[in-house]
């Protein structure tokens, strides 16, 4: 799919990756041989929950993507296990609620962010600046 996308546009192509796929760094090498300008890692985790009390799963699916906080261990090894292997930019995606969290994913090979997780809580989470000098001093670390 990547290679028509690219053959059709010369506007950037940013592959959203899948944390279900076996190798996801693998993944994000194949797309970036295909065009891919940039890959995001990642998408939300196939998960599953049962109701102890009808013994039926909660939702009507069966399983379901599991997003937010709970997966940004998994997005940040992934994170960094795609930037070790890639030219192109890994955007980390996965549960960021704190500056502290989307620098964790700088320090992973991220080469930016997305703001999802915390922008549901509150809508102007993206927006404000970062808390405390604490972060505020891991930033200004990061851009040496």
């Amino acid at each position: 799919m990547t290679r028509a996308v690219r053959r059709a546009t010369r506007k950037p192509i940013i592959v959203k990756l899948s944390p279900n796929a076996g190798d996801v760094a693998a993944v994000g090498a194949a797309v970036e041989g295909e065009g891919a300008d940039a890959v995001s890692a990642v998408n939300t985790v196939v998960a599953m929950a049962i109701d102890v009390r009808t013994r039926k799963p909660r939702i009507a699916n069966v399983t379901g993507g599991l997003s937010g906080p709970a997966i940004r261990p998994i997005a940040v090894r992934m994170v960094f296990e795609c930037a070790r292997k890639l030219k192109i930019p890994v955007i980390g995606i996965g549960g960021i609620m704190t500056a502290e969290d989307a620098i964790e994913f700088l320090l992973a090979g991220a080469a930016c962010v997305q703001v999802g997780t915390a922008s549901f809580v509150d809508p102007s989470a993206a927006g404000r600046s970062p808390a405390g000098s604490r972060s505020t001093s891991s930033i200004r670390r990061l851009r040496r």
